[in-house]
């Protein structure tokens, strides 16, 4: 079967992340998206981590993609519990299910020009295929032509940009605003229902 990876905090999961997740199936002819939440993302210290916020972050990509059968959510870094490395990921898959071609892993444009500091960046190249989807207005693919020279291969998602942040929708739940508009309805239903991010 062929599968991309689609791996984030997902911190909530919105709308771009779903259409994202349905144009790179559509476009690419991938039979099965898989969103893999991030249990500890590497960047966040033991004293700033929140393990109730990981499985609501889990639960929530459950409810989101449960209505599209081409999608699925692996707990595979939940239940590792550790730091969320995507190499670790990566190899375990592997492992697991044992591919003949390398594997496709979507990514946004942002995070894709910091690949260079990821850990084992330089093996983790060898793996993946990444698929881009633009994270920014006036998209310039220039800074990515030298990724690509230095061997991380990857294609350029030509959906339209979807201006649409966690951080955003972290603040308004905070503010009391409506967020019906730009996260899946269960997910927001559930944020509601269990206090997701209210302080």
């Amino acid at each position: 079967m062929s599968e991309c990876l689609y791996q984030g905090s997902f911190n909530p999961i919105h709308n771009a992340h779903i259409e994202a997740a349905k144009y790179a199936r559509e476009y690419f002819g991938f039979e099965k998206i898989v969103f893999i939440p991030a249990f500890r993302p590497p960047h966040k210290s033991i004293k700033d981590f929140d393990s109730e916020n990981a499985m609501h972050r889990l639960n929530m990509v459950q409810l989101a993609i449960e209505d599209y059968p081409y999608f699925d959510v692996s707990a595979i870094e939940y239940l590792r519990n550790e730091p969320s490395y995507t190499y670790d990921t990566i190899v375990q898959i592997y492992d697991i299910i044992k591919p003949k071609d390398k594997i496709s892993f979507i990514i946004g444009t942002d995070a894709f020009l910091k690949i260079e500091s990821w850990y084992k960046s330089d093996k983790l190249k060898t793996l993946l295929n990444f698929i881009l989807f633009v994270r920014e207005h006036n998209f310039d693919e220039t800074p990515f032509k030298r990724l690509q020279n230095l061997g991380y291969n990857y294609q350029l998602m030509k959906m339209p940009f979807i201006d649409i942040s966690s951080s955003e929708i972290r603040e308004r739940i905070r503010q009391n605003q409506d967020i019906y508009d730009i996260v899946p309805v269960k997910a927001a239903d559930y944020i509601k229902q269990n206090n997701v991010y209210k302080i």
